[in-house]
């Protein structure tokens, strides 16, 4: 009993250090980001034909720390996820060991591919679409929150979504999903994939098929993998058998 209250102890111990290292890099990563805040929104404004207007002085300190936190959480994001894997390792066995450390960079490259994929294809798609529909009608002003707002919109969910094959691949590898079972319910996971569209991208046709398009892409591809990690999981359990 005292040797499993200090198992839990040190456990508890090793995952408070872990959470302050992570909080470390995120605040290291804050104040470096706000100190060349400047730069970097003049970086993401490059394309915009106009001044972002403000609607209080408030809000320019609130724009600021925004785009710093943004930033902060792009550079912790890799912390994090080998943080969590370095808490949960000695658990594993040498193989789940060797095969969950190779997701880690794999979603790490998916994170990078839907950011960029959602700022340098999407994004200026949209805005473009949206800017032509009230050209000639209105007078278009942004405001920088607003501005802010829409390219988080178009950008973060494309980050997260592009993870569906690697969580597939992860539920395949042990047990909980097969290709099969992908394959039959399509239609279902089609019905999921629009409802999911609509919901995070901006209320157009033009978005919505945008973000559908590349999420069916990404089912099929995952249903692929998926039968890959199938197959090496059957051979595995007939190899221990």
């Amino acid at each position: 009993m005292v040797k499993q209250s200090m198992e839990v102890t040190e456990h508890l111990d090793e995952l408070r250090k872990r959470i302050i290292l992570v909080l470390s890099v995120f605040i290291l990563s804050f104040i470096a980001a706000f100190i060349f805040v400047q730069d970097i929104y003049n970086w993401l404004t490059l394309d915009v034909d106009m001044t972002l207007a403000v609607l209080g002085p408030l809000d320019i300190i609130l724009i600021y720390f925004s785009i710093a936190a943004v930033v902060a959480a792009g550079v912790t994001i890799p912390v994090v996820i080998f943080q969590i894997w370095r808490f949960v390792a000695p658990g594993l066995t040498g193989e789940e060991r060797k095969v969950s450390a190779a997701y880690i960079p794999v979603s790490l490259l998916l994170f990078a591919g839907g950011l960029s994929f959602g700022y340098f294809i999407v994004l200026p798609l949209v805005l473009d679409f949206l800017l032509a529909l009230g050209e000639g009608t209105f007078e278009t002003m942004f405001t920088a929150d607003r501005y802010f707002s829409f390219v988080l919109r178009m950008t973060v969910p494309f980050a997260v979504l592009f993870e569906m094959p690697l969580v597939i691949m992860f539920l395949t590898s042990i047990g909980v999903v097969t290709p099969y079972g992908l394959h039959k319910n399509r239609k279902y996971a089609y019905f999921i994939i629009v409802i999911v569209s609509v919901l995070v991208s901006p209320p157009d046709f033009l978005s919505d098929i945008l973000v559908i398009i590349p999420l069916i892409f990404l089912y099929e591809i995952s249903i692929s993998l998926s039968k890959g990690v199938y197959r090496r999981r059957l051979k595995r359990i007939e190899a221990e058998e």
